[in-house]
C-alpha cells in the first residue's frame, strides 16, 4: 500500500517535544494536538544498570514532568515495535497519566519467537493481552482531534510500526537519519528485503513530511539529532537513498548485519519489552529476575 492510500493531513502539525536518553541513543517523544491539550508518549525509555540489576526511572520521569508541568492530558502510550536495545518505560507512565498504551498487533509473533528463548512457561500471555490496543496496518485513533494512522513497516523486527500524526512521522527503527542510513535486519522474524519495501513506504509520504528517529548515534562525530524529512531521506540516505534498489540494499545490510555485535541489553529489553514493559513476575519469595539464555541469540 502507498503512502497515498493513508488517510495523511498535513495541515496538522503537532508539537512535538524530543527526549533523548544518551544512556541507549534512545529518543522519546510527547506529541501534542495543536488543537486542544491531549498527548501522545512515543517509545519511552526505563532506566537499566544491567551491571548491578538496578532499575530506575529518571527518564520517565523527565515525561511525566513535562507533561504535568505543561497542563496536557495523556491518551496514548506508543511502543513502535519491541525494542532490543532499551527498556519501556510505557507501563510506568501509564500509573502515573492514565492513557493507552498500543503496539502493532503482530507483537505476537514477538511473543511466541521470545516466549520460547527464554523458556516462558504457559503463564506468559503470547497472544498480546499485556496491551491496551493491537494495531493493523491503516488503524486510526485519535490524540484530542487530531487523527493519528499507523503504517504496518516489518523487517527491522515483525512488529514494526511506523506511526503518522499530522504533518510529523514517528519512524521507530524502520529509518534512521540519512547519514546513519536503516536499522539491522538479522534479529529473530527480521529481514532486509521485507525493509526495504517497509522503507519504501514511508517513502511514499509527502516530501515535506517531518520525520523523527527512535535512534541516533551521531556518526563521524556530528551532534545527536533526530528530526528530518521523507524528501531529505529519500534523496540523502546512505542506504536507500537516490534510488537504490533491493538488490543493493539487501546486498549491503546482510553484509553489514554480520559484522554487528548483539545490543547490550537486548537480554533485559526483549524480556520486558514483550511484557508491555513490566518486569517478570516474582517468585516465591517475592524476588524478580531476569534470565539470561545461553548460546540462543
Amino acid at each position: 500500500m502507498s503512502g497515498s492510500n493513508y488517510p495523511v493531513d498535513m495541515a496538522v502539525k503537532p508539537d512535538v517535544t524530543a527526549f533523548f536518553d544518551p544512556a541507549t541513543n534512545t529518543i522519546s517523544y510527547v506529541v501534542k494536538d495543536p488543537a486542544s491539550n491531549a498527548c501522545a508518549v512515543v517509545d519511552s525509555v526505563m532506566d537499566i544498570d544491567y551491571a548491578a540489576g538496578r532499575i530506575t526511572y529518571d527518564h520517565a520521569d523527565e515525561i511525566i514532568a513535562y507533561i504535568q508541568d505543561n497542563d496536557l492530558k495523556l491518551e496514548w502510550l506508543i511502543e513502535t515495535h519491541v525494542h532490543a536495545d532499551h527498556l519501556s518505560g510505557a507501563p510506568y507512565i501509564q500509573q502515573k497519566l492514565g492513557g493507552k498504551l498500543g503496539i502493532g498487533e503482530k507483537i505476537t509473533v514477538v511473543q511466541e519467537t521470545f516466549g520460547k528463548i527464554f523458556n516462558e512457561g504457559t503463564e506468559f500471555q503470547r497472544d498480546g493481552s499485556q496491551f491496551d490496543k493491537l494495531f493493523k496496518d491503516g488503524d486510526t485513533y485519535q490524540v484530542g482531534e487530531m487523527t493519528a494512522f499507523v503504517m504496518y513497516t516489518p523487517g527491522h523486527t515483525p512488529a514494526c510500526m511506523v506511526h503518522v500524526m499530522g504533518d510529523a512521522t514517528f519512524a521507530g527503527d524502520t529509518l534512521f537519519m540519512p547519514d546513519s542510513g536503516s536499522a539491522r535486519a538479522d534479529f529473530p522474524g527480521g529481514d532486509a528485503a521485507t525493509l526495504y519495501e517497509s522503507i519504501q513506504k514511508v517513502l511514499s509520504l509527502p516530501d515535506e513530511m517531518r520525520l523523527y528517529m527512535c535512534h541516533d548515534y551521531g556518526p563521524n562525530g556530528r551532534d545527536i539529532q533526530w528530526e528530518t524529512t521523507v524528501g531529505a531521506e529519500k534523496e540523502h540516505n546512505i542506504h536507500v537513498g537516490g534510488g537504490k534498489s533491493k538488490e543493493e540494499f539487501v546486498k549491503f545490510r546482510t553484509e553489514r548485519d554480520a559484522q554487528l555485535d548483539m545490543p547490550k541489553l537486548i537480554i533485559p529489553s526483549l524480556q520486558v519489552n514483550m511484557r508491555a514493559g513490566q518486569l517478570p513476575p516474582a517468585d516465591e519469595s517475592g524476588k524478580t529476575f531476569l534470565k539470561v539464555p545461553v548460546n540462543e541469540l
